[in-house]
């Protein structure tokens, strides 16, 4: 039995859904573990229909400002625990941008990582957002957990990963300092689960996962790859696949997935 993960910026959980898109994408997919960012909404202003999926249970981590960030994750598999923050301090809490999920076998970390294009202070934000997070992750690690996360992380890596690198170079979401901190977590033992050498895509570039909506850029396929799956080398084994369902529609992101040899 394989399981399949699915990650998903929907920029609006009631906005995909008033489309008309978001429950038959969930019956036509049918993923394992269905994770959303940027749901802009709290469980009190979701119908029950988005709250009750027929086959699997609702976690919702939302930002204290309504209509903003937000994260959730819909599982047909009842995790150990959940846990919607990070860190000691509770510092990053109020903006709804984590669960994690225990499975057992591995945690499951979604997370919405800052876009850092607004100011100064939130580029600042961002970065710091960054290492505290894999200060996390890394003494999960070294407690002897495997560690799966997704998520929008705002960064595309490396040339390939965007349509247009050079007119980008000075843009939040390609600068050095954020290019770098991926680097660093692949240092680290984190593998990019869609680049595995094994599938064969490690200098393809045209796979993107953000398109802008104001510039009709995804007709043109002028896009972002900042939607990953990463996972620690230590389980790199349980991976099976990993891709973008690049046809999807109903936000300016898409979905991707990974599937795993193990049972949840």
């Amino acid at each position: 039995m394989a399981t399949t993960l699915l990650s998903w910026n929907v920029n609006g959980l009631r906005a995909v859904h008033r489309k008309g898109l978001f429950l038959d994408f969930v019956d036509e997919s049918s993923p394992d573990v269905l994770c959303l960012q940027e749901t802009k909404s709290q469980p009190d202003q979701l119908s029950h229909e988005l709250l009750t999926i027929a086959g699997y249970e609702a976690h919702f981590a939302s930002a204290e400002r309504k209509g903003y960030s937000g994260v959730a994750v819909y599982s047909k598999t009842s995790p150990k625990s959940v846990t919607r923050s990070f860190g000691p301090d509770g510092r990053w809490d109020d903006e709804g941008r984590v669960l994690a999920l225990d499975y057992g076998e591995f945690v499951l970390y979604n997370v919405y990582f800052p876009n850092g294009r607004q100011s100064k202070a939130r580029l600042e934000y961002k970065m710091a957002f960054y290492d505290a997070f894999l200060e996390h992750i890394e003494a999960e690690r070294e407690s002897g957990r495997n560690i799966i996360f997704c998520g929008d992380v705002n960064t595309a890596h490396k040339e390939i990963d965007l349509a247009r690198p050079k007119e980008n170079e000075k843009t939040s979401g390609f600068l050095p300092q954020e290019r770098a901190w991926i680097d660093a977590l692949i240092g680290r033992g984190y593998e990019d689960t869609f680049r595995l050498p094994r599938l064969g895509r490690q200098d393809e570039s045209g796979h993107y996962t953000y398109w802008d909506t104001m510039t009709r850029a995804r007709e043109r396929n002028v896009g972002w790859r900042i939607d990953y799956f990463f996972v620690n080398e230590e389980f790199l084994q349980s991976v099976s696949n990993a891709f973008i369902l690049s046809d999807v529609m109903g936000s300016d992101h898409c979905p991707i997935g990974l599937e795993l040899s193990v049972d949840l």
